[in-house]
């Protein structure tokens, strides 16, 4: 099996969510644990960019937007969640994230429980 896409980065962002998760304790809004996240993530040292706005175009024509909650180190989607499992919606949304941003990995966080539980969607 080859080296995983961005190793090295994706063991920095569960980290830090763990540390998050350690603090804050489960339970919480998704969008605490996104911007405790963020403050977490910028203290070790990288760059976020929280709810960037990418357009979405049809045909050359604009149809939307989309917003991923972050872009840690212009590299990986960190998506936290709040949910019992995650589910096919949930990669599907990952997947389209990582095709229209042109983004190779995202991390699904759940912090619904005391353990921190993830899921890694490569393009």
């Amino acid at each position: 099996m080859g080296k995983l896409i961005h190793e090295a980065l994706s063991e920095h962002i569960l980290g830090a969510a763990m540390a998050v998760l350690n603090e804050l304790k489960p339970g919480l809004d998704e969008k605490l644990y996104e911007s405790a996240l963020v403050i977490e993530l910028l203290e070790r040292g990288h760059s976020v960019n929280q709810q960037k706005v990418f357009k979405v175009e049809y045909k050359g024509r604009e149809i939307g937007r989309l917003i991923p909650d972050l872009i840690v180190d212009n590299l990986v989607i960190a998506d936290p969640k709040v949910v019992s499992a995650f589910n096919e919606t949930h990669l599907a949304q990952m997947t389209g994230y990582l095709a229209l941003t042109g983004l190779r990995l995202a991390l699904l966080l759940n912090f619904k429980y005391a353990k921190l539980q993830w899921k890694r969607v490569v393009r």
